[in-house]
């Protein structure tokens, strides 16, 4: 309960100005996983099967917020272009979510559990790049005015999201 509540205030301490600049910050959080990760060894040990949990709950959350509110947002303003690149990042999202699904149906000792781990890694780095190189440009261009109102959702919805 303590560590929810110092997410919970941690997150609150954090200032956004838009609803991009939360979302990298986001990716920032679980490329720095990724790195703890793949520093802490060959074997999967339980401290890394900690942030393999800790991953997936950023995962999770991100996701939906991308899926709920973020992605709809920038559908309906953006071109055809966008549009495309929405519907890749949607099917990133549920590769993303079936290799969890699988990693979770397996024991960390299983040689198939580190493999899928970083076949995620591998995935999540791309879909990052893409939606802050490509995605998050073009959002902030078309949805200038909007950028307030959908940052406040966004931030309102995850932190109901990390209350669960």
């Amino acid at each position: 309960m303590a560590n929810r509540n110092k997410a919970k205030s941690d997150e609150e301490m954090e200032q956004f100005e838009t609803p991009m600049e939360m979302l990298e910050a986001d990716h920032g959080k679980v490329k720095a996983l990724f790195e703890k990760f793949e520093s802490a060894g060959d074997r999967m040990t339980k401290a890394k099967q900690q942030i393999v949990e800790e991953v997936f709950a950023a995962l999770e959350v991100h996701a939906q917020l991308e899926e709920e509110i973020f992605y709809p947002a920038v559908r309906a303003v953006g071109e055809k272009e966008n549009k495309k690149i929405i519907a890749e990042s949607t099917e990133e999202h549920l590769v993303v979510k079936h290799l969890m699904e699988e990693m979770r149906a397996l024991a960390p000792s299983d040689e198939q559990y580190a493999a899928k781990f970083i076949v995620l890694m591998e995935n999540v780095r791309h879909h990052i790049e893409e939606e802050e190189g490509e995605m998050f440009p073009m959002a902030e261009e078309e949805l200038d005015d909007d950028l307030d109102e959908l940052l406040e959702q966004m931030m309102e919805r995850k932190q109901a999201l990390k209350t669960f």
